[in-house]
């Protein structure tokens, strides 16, 4: 193909994505807002389509779809463009919102950009300094190479990935297995609506107790003469309302204990229901399966910290070669390792996409208001951009060797050794406190359910 016909392609593609990313932020995290700032949802949806976009060159350097030339320029585009979004554009966009919120900060627009471009000086600051006692760079790089920019991304990300990462792969069978499902009656859902509905009553009663008080105090002062004074001295008795509204307020928390409790055991009741569909048995062999990876991924990541060892050639490879080597299998393991290895990266491309807009989803809900929203999706989206950028950083050891060429090319010489055991580092760190935590959470789950 032409560069033009080339080029035509990749941006019919970009507008295709950078679409999707319009219709999830209106649809999945602005739903329920009515604050569309402009200029939040073009970075927002800027950045999706962007990230998409180096996810489809990935699976067009291992199908060889357009120019090698062309390819290698649309990486470039996309990851330039993508370090200016997320190093200049997103955090300088923060600092602004963060002044629009903060009342200290007069109501002028010129003040609140100088504020603004003070805070993102600051950011670009910490930013340099905390990619320093890393090693990722080769030494004859300058200060201002690309290498510089990618380097410092590529730890904030991966960092990222490899939390999740940790979270995701002990969460997940902690979440489909009907193993980790407490044993629920209808009996222990039924005392524990009697005793919210009896603390409702109680909170009631004594609400009442209080406004009648004040009605009879204030009736009272309104009496002249000696029958004023005789009801005010009855009534007026203002330190037992205040022990009695302290009352209410120690009830009002039971009662929300309470409801939570029972919220809890809702939901337990639903994933019981749940695990004993067919959808729910597929469920639980996803759980078991994960939780196989999840223990070698663990172990892996163990052996690879205390040997320091990298693998040099990606996963489909080293399994083939070792296929053909001791089980005397006789087929091409060039044409096979560039199928599977196809196949395999839709499929890591598809789940870290999904993945990550569902965590993006849940953290917004979690965090967002009226007031932050737009900082929130800045900062999230920032988070994506770093993400994928070091999806690609990593992703580039399960290509073989052949389909590298210019992914190496466009990301630099950095020290990618150093990024795959900092990904095991902190995912062996991740991993181990979800399983710390979680195994908390369980075990206390039924205390504070049938206490």
């Amino acid at each position: 193909m032409s560069l033009v016909v080339d080029s035509i392609v990749m941006m019919l593609s970009l507008v295709i994505f950078f679409g999707g990313g319009y219709v999830f932020f209106l649809k999945g995290l602005f739903k329920d807002y009515e604050v569309h700032h402009f200029v939040v949802w073009v970075v927002f949806s800027v950045t999706f389509a962007l990230s998409c976009t180096m996810f489809e060159l990935i699976i067009f350097e291992i199908i060889g779809w357009l120019d090698a030339s062309s390819r290698l320029i649309c990486w470039k585009i996309a990851l330039y463009s993508m370090l200016t979004i997320v190093i200049l554009i997103i955090p300088f966009y923060i600092g602004y919102f963060v002044m629009v919120n903060f009342k200290l900060v007069p109501k002028i627009r010129i003040i609140r950009v100088a504020f603004a471009s003070a805070a993102w000086l600051g950011f670009l600051f910490l930013f340099w300094k905390l990619g320093d006692p890393f090693p990722i760079l080769s030494p004859r790089h300058g200060i201002f190479s690309i290498e510089q920019c990618i380097g410092r991304v590529g730890v904030f990300g991966v960092t990222l990935m490899a939390v999740l990462s940790g979270f995701g792969a002990v969460n997940c069978p902690y979440t489909y297995m009907s193993y980790f499902v407490r044993s629920i009656t209808d009996n222990d859902i039924q005392d524990l609506e009697r005793r919210l509905l009896q603390t409702m009553d109680q909170i009631l009663l004594k609400k009442k107790r209080i406004a009648m008080t004040e009605r009879e105090q204030l009736s009272g002062s309104n009496k002249p003469g000696f029958w004023g004074y005789f009801s005010n001295s009855l009534s007026s008795n203002s330190s037992t309302i205040s022990q009695i509204k302290q009352d209410v307020q120690a009830t009002e928390e039971v009662s929300r204990q309470l409801f939570l409790e029972l919220v809890d055991l809702r939901n337990t009741e639903d994933r019981i229901r749940f695990s004993k569909t067919f959808k729910g048995k597929y469920f639980n062999f996803l759980g078991y399966f994960f939780s196989i990876y999840c223990i070698g991924k663990i172990f892996m990541a163990s052996i690879n910290i205390i040997f320091d060892r990298v693998g040099k050639t990606d996963l489909i490879t080293r399994g083939i070669e070792i296929a053909v080597k001791y089980f005397a299998i006789q087929f091409d393991v060039v044409f096979w390792s560039q199928q599977i290895s196809f196949w395999l990266i839709g499929i890591m491309v598809v789940t870290s996409i999904r993945g990550l807009l569902i965590t993006l989803t849940k953290f917004f809900y979690a965090l967002a208001s009226t007031r932050s929203s737009n900082i929130i999706v800045l900062a999230l989206a920032q988070l994506m951009g770093m993400y994928f950028v070091s999806s690609v950083l990593l992703m580039r050891m399960n290509m073989p060797l052949k389909y590298r060429t210019i992914i190496t090319e466009v990301l630099g010489e950095l020290q990618f050794s150093f990024y795959h055991r900092w990904f095991d580092v902190i995912f062996l760190i991740s991993a181990l406190s979800s399983i710390f935590f979680l195994s908390i959470a369980h075990k206390s789950a039924p205390e504070s359910s049938y206490s």
